[in-house]
């Protein structure tokens, strides 16, 4: 069984004070279409820095890359739901996975799964970057507090397994603010950018910016490229 490290569940990021940051919504597998994005963007990955919401595989053709791709020193995803599903392939409930598209897991050898799994576990629940206009915070789904500094308390601190496995999994999990049109948003953060439920267009409630506007679904969504500095989509 894999657990994700206590010193990754919160990773923090200076300004980028050569190029842009960019945050693009849940990958599933489409590599290609997300790297067409990023050259009509202009993305320059020699200063530029990609931040991703997570679920970078399952429903799509290229899961395999993702490990290329975390290889990448310019590419920084959270853990979503589906890439936990990796890091517990070994306890986590493959029925429902596999109908969630992760059948291409299975296919992997055991040495294949643990690569994976191990590279997986690297990932951290919620990212910090900071910005010249104030701190932007990743997370996949949702923070489930009224305030960004109580999350990254709860995901620092040493208490009950059991707790932070509550935290983590409403981090992952929880459409609960989009479903209900929450606009209270997040205190500490200039805002926060999320996917995991997609949307035709990305959607602002609150500071909080959801944008999986499903680039993995090949003929009907696209991928949305967030400017963190000027928080609109890249043209």
């Amino acid at each position: 069984m894999f657990e994700i490290s206590e010193v990754t569940r919160v990773k923090r990021f200076a300004a980028n004070t050569v190029g842009q940051d960019f945050a693009v919504g849940d990958i599933h597998g489409h590599f290609t279409r997300l790297q067409a994005a990023l050259d009509a963007a202009r993305f320059n990955p020699s200063v530029d820095r990609l931040f991703s919401v997570g679920d970078l595989i399952d429903r799509g053709p290229e899961c395999c890359d993702a490990l290329k791709w975390l290889d990448e020193p310019w590419f920084h995803p959270v853990c979503g739901n589906h890439d936990d599903y990796v890091v517990h392939f070994d306890t986590c409930d493959v029925d429902s996975w596999i109908f969630n598209g992760g059948l291409w897991f299975t296919g992997l050898s055991l040495s294949e799964k643990k690569e994976f799994a191990t590279k997986f576990a690297e990932l951290p629940i919620a990212i910090e970057v900071e910005t010249a206009q104030g701190l932007i915070g990743i997370v996949h789904a949702d923070c489930p507090f009224p305030s960004w500094g109580q999350l990254v308390g709860e995901l620092e601190s040493p208490e009950s397994s059991q707790r932070l496995l509550q935290v983590q999994n409403r981090c992952m999990w929880s459409r609960n603010r989009l479903e209900q049109k929450e606009t209270q948003g997040v205190e500490g953060l200039r805002a926060l950018i999320v996917g995991h439920t997609p949307i035709r267009k990305p959607v602002r409630l609150g500071n909080v910016m959801h944008i999986d506007t499903a680039g993995w679904k090949p003929d009907a969504g696209y991928f949305t490229l967030l400017d963190l500095d000027t928080l609109e989509a890249a043209a």
